[in-house]
């Protein structure tokens, strides 16, 4: 077995979702005055590779400390779009992606995870790129659907997780995030900032996601691991 670490390195200079404030480290106790080192860490829920609880978009819902276990160890399926996204940095995920998925490798698993290869992990760091503003402000990667996401729900209720290499499930111009509110309240969770993924088979791996529980949190950063 093969573990293959889907995780970014959190850092200050970890890209962001523009409306978040930057990752700031602080040495609290150092070995050679106090005997032990410390460090005071101050962050976001959604900063760096990291979960998405269904609470993010909906009140009431799951926080990400009231997630299911076995919610977080799950068969995995790798979507591949980066052929799609070299001609098109708005390319979104569809149903019939999905389909494309399964007439390769069968069925879905009854409970499985989804994550998406588009290969903007590669632009990770350099933060303009991965974030990718234009002269206007407005921002240029790729996502998902909320057509994909509906479809899920609906047609392979079974998919616990969906999630992405880039800073969003949804694509960078969307105005309305309609992927995380197709998704989110709906009792799934997803994944953002994911990295390594053109090192996992596009079927057969399993998903292991290490989240800190924190207490009523909308999300929060993850160890995020694929076991092939």
């Amino acid at each position: 077995m093969e573990v293959v670490d889907l995780t970014h390195v959190l850092s200050p200079g970890t890209p962001l979702f523009p409306v978040y404030d930057p990752v700031r480290v602080a040495e609290k106790f150092a070995l050679a005055s106090d005997g032990f080192n410390v460090n005071t860490w101050t962050f976001d829920e959604h900063s760096g590779t990291h979960v998405d609880a269904p609470s993010h978009f909906a009140d009431g819902a799951t926080s990400v400390d009231r997630l299911d276990p076995a919610d977080l160890v799950l068969p995995l399926a790798v979507l591949d779009l980066r052929e799609r996204v070299a001609g098109d940095e708005d390319a979104e995920v569809v149903p019939d992606d999905v389909l494309a998925w399964e007439r390769e490798h069968g069925p879905l698993p009854q409970r499985c995870a989804i994550l998406v290869d588009t290969g903007w992990a590669a632009r990770i760091g350099d933060p303009g790129a991965f974030i990718n503003a234009d002269d206007s402000g407005i921002l240029h990667s790729p996502g998902l659907g909320a057509e994909v996401c509906e479809f899920l729900v609906a047609q392979r209720p079974g998919v616990r997780a969906v999630g992405m290499d880039t800073g969003s499930l949804d694509i960078g111009p969307s105005a309305d995030f309609a992927a995380h509110v197709a998704w989110l309240p709906t009792g799934r969770y997803g994944l953002e900032c994911v990295a390594n993924l053109d090192r996992v088979p596009r079927a057969g791996a399993t998903l292991v996601v290490g989240v800190i529980p924190f207490e009523a949190g909308s999300g929060g950063p993850a160890r995020i691991l694929a076991l092939t």
